[in-house]
């Protein structure tokens, strides 16, 4: 049996002919369609790209397993006894952004041109740039997508972190200048990773036009090492970013999404039917392809997105997750893609990658018909073992969560679980899935907001949402979840980081034209562990650590994933929830050299720090 569970189905069609081959994922993908999506199989498809063919009925073994309960399921009672009431008055967070001295505005540029480049937005990354022990926020920047690079665009924000827990001068401060940040374009995403394992967390800056990667200098400033490093990617349009090992040889990688072949500075005249501007479709513009940075371990990087197998037709990418999707000890990257197929590259053991998207059921939803792809969460929020993913869409798609069943690849299960129906009028973009409330099972944070700024346009703004799992179902709460959730908002980046130390994860999200939030966690919360990570072999901050936690009869299962949400990077942390389980666990991590630890007999309610063992 071959030992990669992805596998178990794809070495049989080899011999089919390629048209054969096309009809054959095309069915995949629609697998258990219409019963598993009861709330929605009366209605017509949504604003789709891509007109679903007709399909012959698909039997549910295609995948070569029976489809299982999941082992939460059987396992426990109490989390299914969860009421909505119930759910509504744990979770809330309070927006402390303006308090704390975290004035951060990402200005997009926009002067009623309606340019491409306007409507995608800024991200922001949680790092601790200084090891004083207090995750720090990096913003970028926009500015003026038409204008050169020059002092009088607005620069890259740096925050430093000064919360000190009951002390007087607990606020956010931008040092950007003190650290010698500047200007590095019309900056989109930001990835953070220490990639040459110094101990200091490094940032690399995603843009139109040219990226940047800024080394950490070990004494609160940051030298951009762009040219020496070779990953400014050319003047491609940048999105999201990721750090991670893909090769397994200890030292950080880096995969950069890129988007549409799109200059601001000579743009296409895209217009309506009024004849006024419009932002382009991406539909009427050519993919650019994404780039593969493999880590030499000098200071350098060597581009080999062709050799590693990670060139994929298509694209139009807008967000990436790496994490080790079919549990074989080697990092996957999943890409979300704008109207296009999503891509599932499935690394084969030794570095190089098959993309199989559609084979494995998670390129397009259940209809097979593929969406305008924007932000990526990823956890086992059914606790099967395996890491699911949530990617967020164009208004009128609804959002799509992939439940991860191991070999038998994934499945759209988004109108089983009661997500259709509350994300189709949102246009949705960062989002993360946490167990905000310690109560044992995931929460989701979604950012929403339009990308047509015309004037005047009534669904620029939107709502976030907050939902809940009850281990059945996920339920919306945002209206009981805080005042931040009754404002609109034109929302994109989102990442997580506990910046007050005490033990549960906040928000910090990116507004268009508007100031970024920071969501401090005031939610009612169970009992807990907190895990941070020091690597030797393995990267340094842990990223690609799986870590399995067993409380009573329960496996929980969290992994370090490489990017993920959109256009940010999280704090390299995982925050377990327990509910009112208070009896000491054991913990499994699985590091990305291939060491496993096991620590036992360990209490709750504490931050531990796991430093990976010399091997």
């Amino acid at each position: 049996m071959p030992s990669n569970p992805f596998h178990l189905f794809i070495e049989a069609p080899r011999l089919i002919r390629p048209s054969l081959l096309l009809l054959l994922t095309a069915t995949i993908a629609t697998l258990g369609c219409k019963n598993e999506h009861t709330d929605i199989s009366l209605e017509k498809p949504h604003h789709s790209n891509t007109a679903a063919a007709d399909r012959p009925t698909v039997n549910s073994k295609l995948f070569g397993e029976e489809l299982k309960p999941a082992e939460a399921d059987l396992k426990t009672k109490h989390s299914l006894e969860s009421t909505t009431a119930s759910l509504s008055n744990r979770i809330h967070f309070t927006d402390v952004a303006k308090p704390l001295g975290l004035n951060f505005i990402y200005q997009n540029g926009e002067v009623g041109e309606s340019l491409m480049v306007e409507a995608v937005g800024g991200g922001v990354g949680a790092l601790d740039f200084d090891r004083d022990g207090h995750p720090d926020l990096i913003f970028s920047q926009g500015g003026d997508p038409t204008a050169a690079t020059s002092p009088r665009q607005p620069a890259v924000s740096l925050f430093r972190n000064t919360f000190h827990s009951g002390g007087s001068n607990d606020s956010f401060r931008d040092v950007a200048q003190a650290a010698r940040l500047g200007r590095y374009g019309y900056g989109q995403g930001v990835s953070i990773g220490d990639f040459n394992a110094d101990g200091f967390e490094d940032v690399y800056l995603t843009c139109v036009g040219k990226n940047t990667l800024l080394a950490n200098q070990g004494d609160g400033t940051f030298r951009d090492i762009t040219p020496m490093s070779e990953t400014d990617d050319g003047n491609r349009w940048s999105t999201s970013a990721a750090f991670a090992d893909l090769d397994r040889d200890g030292l950080l990688d880096l995969y950069v999404c890129n988007y549409v072949t799109y200059d601001p500075k000579h743009p296409l005249n895209c217009r309506n039917s009024k004849g006024e501007n419009r932002i382009c479709h991406p539909r009427e513009i050519p993919p650019w392809s994404n780039a593969c940075y493999i880590n030499q371990g000098d200071g350098s990087f060597a581009e080999q997105t062709d050799v590693r197998g990670l060139a994929a037709a298509g694209g139009k990418s807008l967000g990436v997750a790496v994490a080790d999707f079919n549990v074989d000890g080697d990092p996957d990257i999943y890409v979300a893609n704008d109207t296009t197929a999503n891509f599932l590259f499935d690394n084969r053991g030794d570095g190089h990658f098959d993309e199989r998207g559609l084979l494995l059921g998670c390129a397009s939803n259940y209809e097979g018909l593929l969406q305008a792809s924007m932000g990526l969460a990823v956890a086992d929020f059914d606790r099967n073992g395996f890491l699911d993913i949530y990617s967020t869409h164009y208004y009128e798609e609804s959002n799509t969560l992939y439940r991860n069943l191991g070999g038998a690849g994934f499945q759209d299960i988004t109108g089983r679980v009661g997500l259709h129906t509350p994300t189709l009028q949102s246009l949705a973009f960062g989002t993360v899935m946490q167990d905000f409330d310690s109560d044992g099972w995931q929460d989701l944070f979604v950012t929403n907001g339009h990308v047509e700024n015309y004037v005047d346009n009534p669904i620029l703004k939107m709502r976030p949402q907050f939902f809940q799992y009850n281990g059945s179902r996920w339920i919306e709460t945002s209206e009981n979840a805080g005042e931040f959730f009754a404002g609109k908002y034109v929302g994109r980046g989102v990442a997580t980081l506990d910046y007050d130390s005490d033990g549960d994860l906040d928000i910090a999200a990116v507004h268009q034209n508007a100031s970024a939030a920071l969501l401090r966690n005031d939610s009612q919360r169970g009992h807990w562990l907190k895990l941070d990570f020091v690597g030797h072999t393995s990267p340094r901050q842990g990223i690609g650590c799986r870590v399995t936690v067993t409380a009573g009869d329960v496996r929980y299962v969290q992994e370090l994933v490489g990017g993920g949400s959109y256009l940010s990077t999280h704090q390299p942390t995982l925050v377990f929830g327990f509910g009112e389980f208070d009896t000491p666990c054991q913990i499994e991590v699985r590091w990305p050299s291939g060491h496993v630890q096991q620590l036992d007999n360990i209490p709750l309610d504490q931050v531990i720090t796991i430093e990976e063992a010399n091997i």
